[in-house]
């Protein structure tokens, strides 16, 4: 007797811890996300509301089966039934499962059609495109794109033996470039891919979605609050797929107008870049800030390279040291023979990639005095 007694209150301790989870998950941020947009808010009650549905059949069932052992166990003198069919509980245990699924799925399927919509009425449109490993965003409407990379206060927190660097920079989910869209406005993400799979993710948003290579994905989003948003790439990619956050920054329609207008100036001045004889002192400094936002993951910092995983030293190389068109041509084209070498050309203006190779040319110890000029680099596409 003592023995079923203690059996039923650990059933209904354990009943009661699981009516009150979704408290303890919130408390301890386990719980889903229920974002900020009306889209994550419904993906949030749908999970709620499932997940009691759930509960609500387990404490049942296992109720029953526990009620069952300590009213009917053998010390009481329970005699087992004998019988092999009863047609009302096989009709009863088919269709109240259905009958629950139905239910369940009528306002799943609302919510998945309306993040799944077309966004033809959107104000907005971003082409996002994963490379290994960073973003970059084209705004379609506006005429100009960036690339968004790892934060270098991260960059150097991963390079660093001491904990505390790594403390108070949101390390590893900031960026040297956000995403800036507006509040109240639809916008719509178009993803697809430079090189292999990755996936573009915003909790906050309720958007995830592939970036598949020469295939384009579509979501779109409003969010009502300012404010920043963060994410990261949800799909493994490489070496570096931890290394790819997502920040998205809302500003007011006013503020995004502004940053529009600053953000067209920036590309009419790297257009005007591109077609200026720069000075040495200048084509190092911006080759440097290039280098460490889109080299150093692979050929490290100070020109070493990772060797073993197939990423060459850069310092007294044969690239880095040997002529200058064999330099433009690896960056510009890629490698045809270590496909980790992805081809530049694509991704970085004329200005960007002569200081870069200026730079490879000059830092640590390479001293070749060669001052690679946009010029040369627009004939040596041709």
């Amino acid at each position: 007797m003592g023995d079923g007694m203690s059996v039923l209150l650990r059933t209904i301790k354990a009943i009661s811890l699981m009516f009150v989870s979704t408290e303890l998950f919130a408390a301890a941020q386990m719980d889903l996300t229920p974002g900020v947009t009306a889209i994550s808010q419904e993906v949030y009650e749908l999970h709620t509301l499932i997940l009691w549905i759930c509960v609500i059949i387990g404490a049942g069932v296992f109720g029953v089966i526990f009620i069952s052992i300590f009213k009917h166990r053998k010390s009481k003198g329970a005699v087992a039934a004998n019988f092999h069919d009863n047609m009302t509980v096989e009709v009863l245990w088919t269709v109240i499962p259905f009958l629950i699924l139905i239910g369940m799925a009528i306002p799943a399927a609302k919510t998945l059609i309306k993040m799944e919509s077309p966004a033809d009425d959107a104000e907005v449109t971003i082409k996002i495109t994963g490379y290994q490993w960073k973003w970059n965003y084209d705004y379609m409407h506006e005429g100009f794109n960036y690339f968004s990379n790892l934060a270098q206060s991260s960059k150097d927190a991963v390079n660093s033996d001491n904990p505390k660097d790594r403390e108070g920079i949101n390390y590893l989910l900031d960026v040297d470039n956000r995403m800036v869209i507006p509040a109240n406005k639809k916008v719509r993400f178009l993803m697809t891919s430079n090189d292999v799979i990755h996936s573009w993710w915003v909790p906050d948003f309720a958007v995830k979605k592939d970036a598949i290579p020469g295939y384009i994905n579509e979501a779109w989003t409003i969010v009502p609050k300012e404010g920043v948003y963060r994410g990261q790439c949800a799909e493994l990619c490489g070496k570096d797929h931890g290394f790819m956050p997502i920040v998205v920054e809302v500003k007011s329609e006013a503020d995004y107008a502004a940053w529009v207008a600053e953000k067209k100036g920036v590309a009419a001045a790297a257009a005007a870049g591109d077609s200026k004889t720069w000075t040495m002192d200048e084509l190092m400094a911006k080759g440097k800030d290039i280098y460490n936002a889109s080299c150093a993951a692979c050929h490290m910092a100070e020109g070493q390279g990772i060797p073993a995983a197939g990423f060459p030293a850069l310092k007294a190389s044969a690239i880095a040291t040997g002529p200058v068109a064999a330099h433009l041509d690896i960056v510009i084209n890629g490698s045809k023979v270590n496909p980790a070498m992805a081809a530049y050309g694509a991704q970085m203006s004329d200005a960007d990639l002569a200081a870069v190779i200026t730079y490879e040319r000059n830092a640590w110890g390479n001293n070749t005095g060669d001052a690679v000029q946009p010029a040369d680099v627009k004939a040596a596409r041709k």
